[in-house]
């Protein structure tokens, strides 16, 4: 199945967000009408990542979001930056950040919960950030009044690079200087 590698290209290709490899194993079955072994798979992946790492391609086939899609190589960040500049995709708020920063901690979670923990209203940032689609509804809490529970969803993962939740980092991997009133004796 050498040709295995240019379907599997073209379905990454044409797919807007990563691609898990259990969808891509899905077309192939329905398009070849016989099984297609999940290492056949792998094999056509690893040769495509290799392909793009070449210097002669301004792209590469990376790994993110649970699944593979076609990304610029960072050497063309400067041309890119510009289009989006051009193009005005907004950057997310310092007050979007915490919210999201919360959601992704301490999914799922209600809007109460956030506003307890920020302190102030919510609503805007909860607003723009589903809009953006980095959150999504997880349903709906069992408390009084039902209130909405909000997790992250998969295009947040692709718009951090980040394969899951797992990958955030932890309270341990900051560093705290030590609160202290007054000198230290010795």
């Amino acid at each position: 199945m050498d040709f295995l590698h240019r379907h599997i290209e073209a379905l990454i290709f044409c797919n807007p967000s990563p691609l898990e490899k259990g969808d891509i194993q899905k077309c192939l079955v329905e398009m070849f009408e016989a099984d297609v072994p999940m290492e056949h798979i792998d094999e056509a992946l690893l040769q495509l990542e290799q392909k793009y790492q070449q210097e002669e391609y301004s792209f590469a086939l990376e790994h993110l979001g649970g699944g593979y899609q076609f990304l610029t190589k960072p050497a063309y960040q400067a041309s890119i930056a510009i289009l989006l500049k051009q193009q005005s995709q907004k950057r997310l708020s310092t007050a979007q950040m915490e919210t999201l920063s919360i959601i992704a901690y301490k999914q799922p979670v209600t809007k109460g919960e956030l506003e307890q923990i920020r302190g102030v209203n919510c609503d805007y940032s909860v607003q723009k950030l589903l809009e953006k689609e980095l959150i999504e509804i997880k349903g709906k809490s069992d408390s009084i009044g039902r209130p909405m529970l909000y997790g992250t969803s998969g295009k947040f993962m692709e718009y951090f690079g980040i394969n899951s939740i797992q990958d955030l980092p932890q309270p341990k991997d900051f560093s705290q200087p030590d609160n202290q009133i007054g000198e230290e004796r010795e």
